[in-house]
């Protein structure tokens, strides 16, 4: 992919709503204590939660059943983002819940399909010497080096994709290969992971971009947040009593066995007003990593349900959930900006925004392609820029046959995107 097409500023900080409860003092607990980014302490600790609460507790949606698995993506502006201290700061934390979870259900190296399906496969019932298959179905895999998983991802016949989008969705695992008869039900997979910004825009294609891949994470951009050369010790005193905490939450959602999540009524009013824009599909390459707000924003709001032990989705962890996702989708805009996905259309998006340009008619963008875009590819390209508001075309008298010059027009005059 190539970069934004447009400028972005950086995303502002997590909105206060986003550090309710038991996760709110986890992240205050931590950051005076660490380099890492706020936003990217609460991800981690969400994320790690979501997952080892398990499948029992889920939410249903157009007759669709959503466990509170997440994948989520750290951007950094490099690689000395402290993204990696954040996980051991929210893995210590949920570790002490659940040391089975720690041992057993935290991977790396995502590279095939297959691979993934493996580490949760079923028992194969071929004979009493058969494989056992793995019990505990819950799997959270960290990522560091996220870039080496899209390259890998990127390569002819890789089953990577299709898998993890399923994995995503809670469906049965499969690939319909013959060396690869592993089978995986029931299946409960989060994942974790880390890339910078130039990483993310030269190894993510524009095909996983726009299809089901991307929109099924959670995209932050994170920082560095401060700097302490001598690092710094928390306090076993405050530690102990938020691994507590952290321990119960576990255990209420481990209790509530198969419990269907549903709003009160005043989480309700409040889906009610904010349904509308977030299901409302944008344009674009941020729109369509977007494209599964709702469903993210539930997931989210249910485990910060499940933190404060409640049975319901109340107003606070509503509105702690839209904060989160308020503050990814500023990320998503950041990072892909309005870029459109059509490798013609972008270019001349950016052809028109050069600083010195004049505006450009279709035979000056076709010297500019170096007469290698056939005219119908151009036309398509100038269309979409059209339809999405981002280019205007105006009629000039030549003295002779009138020329059609094309303009870029900035999202502050269009008020779209």
């Amino acid at each position: 992919m190539k970069a934004r097409a447009e400028h972005q500023d950086w995303p502002q900080p997590l909105g206060e709503e986003a550090f309710h409860g038991l996760a709110g003092d986890v992240v205050r607990t931590i950051e005076p204590h660490t380099e890492a980014d706020p936003a990217a302490l609460l991800l981690h600790f969400l994320v790690a939660f979501g997952n080892i609460v398990g499948r029992g507790p889920h939410f249903e949606a157009e007759s669709h059943r959503h466990g509170f698995n997440l994948f989520a993506v750290m951007v950094g502006r490099t690689s000395k983002g402290r993204k990696g201290t954040a996980w051991s700061r929210a893995k210590r934390l949920v570790a002490g819940a659940d040391p089975g979870w720690a041992e057993h259900c935290i991977q790396t190296g995502l590279s095939s399909g297959e691979g993934l399906i493996h580490a949760v496969r079923d028992p194969s019932g071929i004979s009493v010497d058969g494989d056992p298959g793995i019990a505990d179905k819950r799997l959270m895999v960290v990522e560091t080096e996220f870039a080496s998983t899209l390259r890998v991802m990127a390569r002819s016949g890789n089953t990577l994709s299709p898998v993890l989008r399923l994995a995503w969705d809670g469906s049965p695992l499969q690939v319909m290969a013959k060396q690869s008869p592993d089978r995986a039900t029931g299946a409960h997979i989060s994942t974790i992971a880390h890339i910078t910004m130039d990483e993310l825009l030269r190894e993510l294609t524009g095909t996983d971009a726009a299809s089901g891949f991307a929109n099924r994470f959670l995209w932050a951009c994170v920082d560095r947040s401060k700097v302490l050369p001598d690092g710094s010790q928390i306090p076993e005193a405050d530690l102990q009593p938020l691994e507590n905490r952290v321990r119960g939450a576990v255990e209420y959602a481990h209790s509530l066995g198969d419990h269907e999540f549903c709003r009160d009524a005043e989480a309700r009013a409040i889906w009610h007003s904010v349904y509308a824009g977030l299901s409302e599909g944008k344009p674009g390459l941020s729109g369509a990593v977007t494209s599964r707000a709702e469903t993210q924003v539930i997931r989210l709001a249910c485990i910060y349900a499940l933190l404060d032990n409640s049975p319901v989705i109340g107003q606070a962890h509503l509105r702690a959930a839209l904060a989160v996702w308020g503050f990814c989708e500023a990320s998503v805009w950041f990072i892909f900006g309005d870029a459109l996905g059509d490798p013609v259309a972008d270019e001349i998006l950016r052809l028109l925004r050069v600083p010195a340009s004049k505006g450009l008619t279709r035979t000056e963008l076709s010297h500019a392609f170096g007469r290698n875009r056939q005219a119908v590819e151009i036309d398509r390209g100038l269309a979409c820029l059209e339809r999405y508001g981002l280019a205007r075309s105006k009629t000039e008298e030549t003295g002779g046959r009138p020329a059609v010059r094309w303009y870029a027009v900035t999202r502050k005059q269009t008020g779209k995107l």
